[in-house]
């Protein structure tokens, strides 16, 4: 097993441990934390998920977010078999489907699709994260597909590329790779932390 798999399945079984109440009271302050920043005020479209297996549950955001007029924006599995996210606009009792990974996801809706590049901040799901922005998925690399193109610009243009996780999340280090999409900062229950580019990637 290689170390990514270790620290995977590790933090896995930390966040599925978690009781109902604790997801709820981390999510609660992980969305008290965002819905004060600037970076949400001047937000319009945002993209959430609907969490699994432990995630932190983006519903208080969403609820603040339509309450203010913003569009919310969920992820739904493309269906070109290219392993990449297609999103689509979330309204409150839009009927939704489960999809291969039983995750509940929109019904397709071609005039609520809209292209990745046009977010305005995406708040993604982690299994772990450390200081230097670097992100360990589920292991599918759907979120490294669809925002691929954010490590191939010179200047930074939008949709901003957030964490949402709890603090245990953090590592001290994460092995990282060319196609990885870094984080530009995460949000746990304690604080909300921005990274600076990696020159590395950023070119």
């Amino acid at each position: 097993m290689t170390e990514r798999n270790q620290q995977r399945r590790h933090l896995r079984t930390q966040r599925n441990n978690l009781s109902t109440d604790e997801i709820l009271t981390a999510s609660r302050s992980i969305a008290e934390h965002l819905i004060k920043t600037s970076l949400f005020s001047s937000s319009k479209r945002i993209a959430c998920y609907m969490p699994a297996r432990g995630e932190v549950d983006t519903l208080p955001i969403m609820e603040v977010a339509w309450g203010r007029g913003k569009q919310v924006y969920l992820p739904m599995l493309s269906p070109l078999g290219d392993n990449k996210l297609w999103f689509a606009e979330f309204e409150p009792c839009d009927p939704m489907v489960f999809n291969r990974y039983g995750i509940p996801e929109p019904t397709f809706s071609k005039r609520k699709m809209i292209h990745p590049v046009q977010l305005d901040l995406v708040l993604a799901p982690l299994v772990g994260f450390d200081s230097k922005g670097h992100r360990l998925g589920m292991g599918g690399g759907y979120y490294d597909r669809t925002f691929g193109f954010l490590n191939y610009r010179k200047s930074f243009l939008k949709p901003w590329f957030i964490g949402l996780a709890y603090h245990f999340q953090q590592l001290p280090a994460l092995e990282s790779h060319f196609w990885d999409v870094d984080l530009r900062g995460v949000i746990t229950e304690e604080r909300l932390k921005m990274f600076p580019r990696n020159p590395d990637l950023w070119l």
